[in-house]
């Protein structure tokens, strides 16, 4: 049985949380760029240490709220932050280090057509030929854009890193495939766990994962990396912090509040908003403008999202 799509008020203030989660998700694909001298781990585990330092901080004034989780809700918040976290960016940050963004981006690219197409075997299917023509434009779309990515490599990784980067990359979708639609199933089984209350639940999961992975890094020390700061310490606290609030918080709350708004369907597609926004920030880091291939395959990513909310507004 499909399900419609609520009255234009929700379906507005689901699709620009999608939008604001996925323009502070795409910070994630950058961040391994300004810090090259870092091991994937630190990267990990600063940003979700960030991310539940934060939450430790901002519990107090929800602990109301907090307080009536029960079990299994800790439980799940405990599954989702080591998936849907520490490992997506554990995956995410060594696949970037490795093959360089574009063949990374590339895949996590196809993350709206994957959680889409796996959401839609769920209870809230909609018929195939309603979401296929979306699912089809987005696809259209994320092969000439990466087209143009890849061009831009020129052989500068080996044959090696890249298989090791895309096995990797790969990883990456697979949790981040689980994560949305594990949650999303979730919060609509618990309404009234609010979007807010859910992301620090997250956070104060993710804290001690992220401790005992910084702790085991701190062990087992990389010989090149001067543990635990590293070369650049005051710009590695500063993005950690900043990812940890902007990109891992403030984007959960949001996709959180999408999730409850949204049919898992759709606001799988709408990940798209972070695929967009990590080639304009790729854009800007590199000082450049796309070619007319990536223009027109941006332009057929937004396009596929139209066409995926007109689809269920029919449903």
């Amino acid at each position: 049985m499909s399900q419609a799509l609520p009255a234009n008020g929700p379906l507005i203030a689901g699709v620009a949380c999608a939008l604001g989660a996925g323009m502070l998700w795409g910070l994630v694909f950058v961040v391994p760029l300004l810090l090259p001298e870092y091991p994937p781990a630190m990267l990990s585990f600063g940003r979700y240490l960030g991310f539940g330092l934060i939450a430790l901080l901002l519990a107090w004034s929800d602990r109301g709220r907090l307080s009536r989780l029960q079990r299994q809700d800790w439980r799940m918040a405990f599954e989702l932050a080591l998936v849907g976290n520490i490992l997506y960016y554990l995956f995410l940050a060594s696949a970037i280090q490795l093959a360089d963004a574009p063949l990374p981006t590339m895949l996590i690219g196809t993350l709206p057509i994957v959680i889409a197409m796996v959401a839609n075997f769920g209870s809230e299917a909609l018929p195939w030929p309603r979401l296929l023509p979306s699912l089809m434009v987005m696809a259209i779309g994320i092969a000439l854009v990466n087209r143009h990515e890849m061009a831009l490599l020129g052989g500068q990784r080996s044959v090696d890193d890249y298989l090791r980067g895309a096995l990797l990359a790969m990883a990456a979708v697979a949790a981040w495939t689980w994560y949305p639609v594990r949650n999303s199933r979730w919060l609509r089984q618990r309404p009234q766990i609010g979007s807010g209350t859910w992301a620090l639940a997250q956070g104060l999961a993710t804290l001690p994962l992220a401790a005992i992975g910084m702790a085991a890094a701190g062990i087992w020390p990389d010989g090149r990396f001067d543990y635990p700061l590293g070369p650049q310490p005051m710009r590695y606290v500063g993005l950690m912090l900043t990812l940890g609030f902007c990109a891992s918080w403030l984007g959960t709350l949001l996709w959180n509040r999408a999730s409850q708004l949204l049919p898992t369907a759709l606001s799988g597609q709408l990940i798209v908003f972070e695929t967009v926004a990590a080639f304009a920030y790729a854009f800007i880091w590199r000082g450049s403008l796309p070619g007319g291939s990536a223009l027109l395959g941006i332009g057929l990513l937004l396009a596929g999202v139209v066409l995926g909310v007109r689809a269920f507004r029919g449903a």
